[in-house]
């Protein structure tokens, strides 16, 4: 199913509520989730909902650093070519934390106009959406987000510090889970955060305080689609950079930027509905699952292994995975356990989902949630049975069996016919010769750490 196009009007009605705009930033999340795109005058937006915009489609080939992979296929080999994007739906909004009057509007790439580029992850999950929808279905879903606000200023070895806190003057040193204490600390950063969530029309609620210090989580409330879940999601981690640096600090998604904090995640809920609304998971799962949560929870336990590199992408996403952080390194599940890696939260039988918790807060939104949907959906359609309920402590019950390093995980991924069925083989090839650069890169670097090693005793 092609994206809907954003009409005219909408551009129309912006502006004639903004009249002093002075510019508009046009935002295309790339394979990383990073945002590229094009700053442009107010005066040309309504050209843009009109006629689209083009950018080239090495967009999806750009690495971490934003150096074309030409392995790829789509830099030099396709001449570099332009392709056609469009402005998404409701997502041009005014961005509150600049000096001057601006707005941003998320756009999508296309193959030709209304039809998807195999290279962009929005189209990968709006696929696996169009399925679900076939079949009389539609995911209901919301993504949490753990991320670190860190001081500016860097340690004299390069590695990152947590803030001063401003009303005590301290640099933070203790893990305070869920203490208000640290959140009254952030107040105004954090209410910040919220005010300009609220002005982009995204559903922020529920700041806490995490396992590390300058450790929070925000989470985003449930909607029944999924595209519009990762799109606020992007958006979010938007806001979170953005005013954190406003009010001096800086903000991270790196899945583990302290080795011996825990690490940040990517939590995402997950029900279905039916034609009518009523949500099919819904049971007593403490008692029992019902058949088709059972065949939910029997495909994502499949299918996780093979699809680790997309919800953890990086050499750095790995290092989250240690016993005693509430990650789990098997795909486990159970009912209100957070050692799991499929949680089934306590509350009333309607309300009966999964919180997919594996994906580190460095994963490409669109690319975690088209690897939770694609897995379930595959337990739903071969009727697959969950492995026996987890109880206690996971990582003290199942052994180890997820990729738990980037190799691994990547080899895995190359391999998987679910994998290539389910993204395309085209987009997989993409994807991952993006990653394998970063990864041969990362590697051709020689670290302080081995010269302290190695320099004077070998």
């Amino acid at each position: 199913m092609p994206h809907a196009i954003a009409c005219s009007s909408e551009a129309e009605t912006f502006l004639a509520a903004h009249p002093d705009l002075v510019s508009v930033d046009l935002l295309l999340p790339d394979q990383h989730g990073v945002l590229r795109g094009k700053r442009i005058p107010a005066q040309e937006l309504l050209k843009v909902y009109q006629q689209g915009i083009y950018l080239p489609g090495s967009v999806f080939a750009l690495d971490i650093n934003g150096n074309t992979v030409e392995s790829t296929g789509i830099g030099f080999d396709t001449g570099d070519c332009d392709q056609p994007c469009r402005a998404v739906p409701n997502t041009l909004t005014i961005v509150p934390w600049q000096q001057k009057p601006m707005a941003q509007c998320l756009i999508t790439m296309e193959q030709e106009p209304g039809q998807p580029y195999f290279a962009n992850p929005r189209h990968v999950l709006d696929q696996i959406c169009d399925r679900y929808q076939a079949k009389g279905l539609t995911p209901m879903v919301a993504v949490e987000l753990e991320f670190y606000v860190t001081d500016i200023m860097r340690l004299e070895s390069g590695q990152l510090q947590p803030p001063i806190a401003p009303y005590t003057g301290l640099r933070e040193a203790d893990t305070q889970v869920y203490a208000v204490d640290n959140l009254d600390d952030y107040s105004a950063l954090l209410d910040d955060i919220m005010l300009a969530a609220q002005a982009q029309d995204i559903p922020a609620s529920t700041a806490v305080a995490e396992y590390a210090p300058g450790q929070f989580e925000i989470n985003l409330k449930h909607v029944a689609n999924p595209l519009l879940a990762c799109d606020q999601a992007i958006l979010l981690k938007r806001i979170i950079k953005s005013v954190s640096r406003k009010h001096g600090y800086s903000a991270t998604f790196m899945a583990k930027p302290y080795a011996d904090q825990a690490g940040s995640g990517m939590h995402i809920h997950m029900s279905l509905l039916d034609a009518l609304g009523v949500n099919v998971f819904a049971c007593d799962a403490q008692q029992q699952p019902n058949v088709m949560l059972g065949q939910a929870l029997g495909g994502l336990q499949s299918t996780m292994a093979e699809t680790m590199a997309l919800m953890c992408p990086k050499v750095n996403s790995f290092r989250r995975f240690a016993p005693d952080f509430f990650v789990a390194m098997a795909p486990t599940w159970g009912v209100d356990n957070r050692t799991v890696a499929l949680r089934i939260p306590n509350g009333d039988a309607a309300a009966t989902r999964i919180e997919h918790r594996v994906a580190g807060a460095d994963a490409n939104p669109y690319l975690a949630m088209s690897a939770l949907l694609a897995g379930a959906l595959l337990g739903i359609d071969n009727n697959l049975a969950p492995g026996p309920k987890t109880t206690g402590n996971a990582a003290q019950k199942a052994d180890p069996s997820l990729p738990l390093n980037w190799v691994d995980a990547y080899a895995l991924l190359k391999q998987s016919d679910f994998a290539a069925r389910s993204f395309g083989a085209d987009f997989l090839h993409v994807y991952i010769e993006v990653q394998q650069q970063e990864y041969t890169a990362f590697n051709n670097h020689v670290s302080s750490l081995e010269i302290d090693w190695y320099q004077r005793t070998l």
